[in-house]
C-alpha cells in the first residue's frame, strides 16, 4: 500500500523541527515535506492584513503542495487562515489551517474562552475562527482577547526571554478570567511548560499537537 504524504506549508522556519517531532510521533507511516515562506508574516503585518496578493501567493503554495504529491496539506500559521481556507476548494485533497481543532477543542471546554497572541494580525484570524466554530456547534460562548505587545519584536530581535516573561505573565492574567486559553500561534505554545501548577488554572490550546492529533484520524 503506498505510503500517504502530509504537506507542511510554514511562514517560519522555526515550525519545521516542531512538525517534524509531531509528526513523527504520531503519524510514523505518513511522509511529510515542507514549504517555508517567513515573508508573508511581516508582509502581512505591513500591509495591516491578507491582500489579494498575499492570499494568491498562499493559494500558489497550496497548489504546489498539492501537485508535489500531498494526499493532505496543513497550514501551520493562524496569520494566513483565512486566505486557506479560500483557497482550499481550488485543489482535490484536504486542506488544513493549523487551528481548526485547537478551536473546536476550545469551544467543547467551555463557555468562556480567551484567545492570546502576540502579532494582531493572528489574534483576530484565530478570534474570527474560534467564533464561527462555536457558532457551527450551536454554542454561545464569551471571547476575550489579549494582545501581548512587545513580544513580537522581542523574539525577533533574539530575546526569547522578554518574549516569554511578557507572554507568561499574560496567560496568568488571562487564566483567572476564562475556562479555556487558545493559544494563536505556535511559537508560544513553550511558555506553557514555564508555569507553575498554580499560574495553569485552566486548560492551555496549542494548535501543533491538536493538529497532529486530528491528522492523525484523517490519515489513518
Amino acid at each position: 500500500m503506498k505510503m500517504k504524504t502530509l504537506a507542511l506549508i510554514h511562514t517560519s522556519a522555526t515550525l519545521v523541527p516542531v512538525f517534524q517531532q509531531l509528526t513523527k510521533a504520531r503519524l510514523p507511516a505518513v511522509e511529510t515535506f515542507n514549504i517555508v515562506d517567513d515573508s508573508l508574516v511581516r508582509q502581512i503585518g505591513a500591509r495591516g492584513g491578507i491582500t489579494e496578493d498575499i492570499a494568491a501567493r498562499v493559494a500558489a503554495y497550496i497548489g504546489s503542495a498539492a501537485s508535489g504529491g500531498a494526499d493532505c496539506i496543513l497550514v501551520t500559521c493562524s496569520s494566513i487562515g483565512p486566505a486557506v481556507e479560500a483557497a482550499a476548494s481550488s485543489v482535490r485533497v484536504p486542506v488544513m489551517r493549523v487551528d481548526q481543532p485547537m478551536a473546536d477543542r476550545a469551544v467543547q471546554s467551555g463557555h468562556r474562552i480567551g484567545v492570546i497572541a502576540t502579532l494582531p494580525t493572528t489574534l483576530n484570524p484565530t478570534a474570527d475562527l474560534v467564533r464561527r466554530r462555536a457558532a457551527a456547534a450551536g454554542k454561545l460562548i464569551e471571547l476575550s482577547t489579549r494582545l501581548c505587545d512587545g513580544a513580537f519584536d522581542a523574539l525577533m530581535s533574539g530575546d526569547a526571554e522578554k518574549h516569554d516573561a511578557l507572554v507568561a505573565s499574560a496567560l496568568r492574567e488571562l487564566s483567572r478570567q476564562v475556562d479555556v486559553i487558545v493559544l494563536a500561534q505556535a511559537s508560544m505554545a513553550r511558555v506553557v511548560d514555564t508555569l507553575s501548577e498554580s499560574d495553569r488554572r485552566v486548560p492551555i490550546l496549542a494548535s501543533p499537537p491538536l493538529a497532529i492529533e486530528h491528522l492523525a484520524t484523517v490519515l489513518a
